[in-house]
């Protein structure tokens, strides 16, 4: 496989009108989760009964973040068993933004516990098996996937900037119009996916094993002691991380910063600038250190938002936020990189979706009760102790990171030190 990395050779020529539709389409994939997902905990955290008292805990509303992480589980049988093998990928692209449009606009309308949080669950299970399939629809039009991707991906980026934006410059956070927007734009986007080149189902008449769909059959890797500490580490890692994509926008908004989730949306722009960098920072330190600086910046992010605040202390807040493009480039890109040179050719795919049940799935639903609970136990008459609630995923994130120094050996990837 050819390395992203290399210097462009001759690439056959795209469709303009393909890529067109494939950037529309990414755009449109992250505005609709980037529209609600970000400021679910303050829309949540400010509803009331009629005696004032909250009628969402923090653990119910860790559950509602939870919920995305139960349906990245699930959505690899939908991926591997029935899109892939009977419907043509935007036809089915169509069938869910559709539901999740229905669905996501009857969830606005809902604030008893229960009722909302199973609505919820039922959109996740229709939205997170888009992701693969606009990714797999991408990979099959392009005609140098490598080079090309990367052009297409990045206006799913720039969906996420826009649709924090709108909110937050709007000042919609605190009430159930983002959720409007999202069912909105998700109904566009599942007409628009008609629109889509045709892409037929890749497995049509393959026999798919449980293994398969599962990626069990990248479990013959964990035989290497560096690749078992590697998914460890990642699995670890994402507990922490659960409280920064869940409760960041709550904490801005509730201690009295200004246009919170457009202010969050600066991290996306650092994403996007160390995106195009990290090459430079890959080749200088390897797979080890790249992992290393990105669960040291996890651990610094948590200790700028605990002693920060919406005053002489802001500077934290906005550092803290910028970090996200070193914390998200370095972990979550390192770690594909990674799993991609470790696994033969013929598990690749099934090595990639391994390591996504294990972080996106199993550790992201496990950090975001664990969140939920920490952010209720801390909770005031005025508020929630927030530099508490912090330190202790900062200092998770930091024990994890020192584990890592101390256990993973690689030794393709002996050389590469930092300066």
């Amino acid at each position: 496989m050819a390395n992203p990395y290399d210097p462009p050779t001759s690439i056959p020529g795209l469709d303009p009108v393909v890529r067109i539709k494939l950037s529309v389409m990414m755009f449109l994939q992250y505005f609709v989760w980037g529209a609600w997902f970000v400021t679910l905990a303050t829309y949540l955290g400010g509803l009331k009964n009629a005696d004032e008292s909250n009628v969402f805990s923090a653990g119910q509303i860790g559950f509602a973040f939870g919920t995305s992480a139960l349906a990245a589980m699930v959505s690899p049988f939908f991926v591997g068993m029935i899109a892939d093998r009977f419907f043509a990928t935007q036809r089915i692209l169509c069938v869910l933004h559709l539901l999740g449009a229905g669905l996501i606009a009857a969830a606005s309308q809902v604030i008893e516990p229960v009722i909302f949080l199973s609505i919820l669950m039922g959109y996740f299970l229709c939205y997170m098996p888009t992701l693969a399939l606009t990714n797999s629809l991408s990979f099959h039009q392009l005609t140098a996937p490598d080079r090309q991707f990367p052009g297409i991906r990045v206006w799913g980026t720039l969906g996420w900037i826009a649709a924090g934006s709108l909110v937050g410059l709007l000042k919609l956070e605190s009430n159930n119009v983002p959720m409007m927007i999202a069912a909105g734009s998700s109904a566009l986007l599942g007409l628009f996916c008609l629109a889509l080149p045709h892409t037929p189902p890749k497995n049509r008449g393959k026999q798919v094993t449980l293994g398969e769909v599962l990626g069990l059959d990248a479990l013959k890797l964990m035989r290497e002691p560096s690749f078992a500490v590697f998914v460890l580490g990642s699995f670890l890692i994402c507990i922490p991380l659960q409280f920064y994509y869940g409760w960041t926008n709550y904490f801005l908004n509730e201690i009295g910063v200004e246009n919170a989730a457009h202010k969050m949306t600066f991290g996306q722009w650092s994403e996007l600038g160390f995106m195009l960098i990290m090459p430079l920072f890959f080749a200088r330190l390897g797979v080890k250190y790249m992992l290393l600086v990105a669960m040291a910046c996890w651990a610094a992010r948590y200790a700028l938002f605990a002693y920060g605040d919406a005053d002489s202390n802001m500077w934290m807040l906005y550092g803290g936020i910028l970090l996200h493009g070193i914390c998200y480039d370095f972990f979550f890109v390192t770690g594909q990189i990674y799993v991609d040179k470790k696994a033969p050719l013929e598990i690749r795919g099934a090595a990639q979706g391994f390591i996504a049940f294990v972080t996106l799935g199993v550790g992201g639903f496990i950090g975001a009760q664990i969140a939920g609970w920490v952010v209720g136990k801390f909770a005031t008459t005025s508020g929630h102790d927030w530099q508490t609630i912090w330190i202790i995923p900062a200092i998770g994130a930091a024990g994890v990171m020192v584990l890592f120094a101390l256990f993973f050996r690689d030794k393709a990837d002996n050389g590469r030190r930092p300066a």
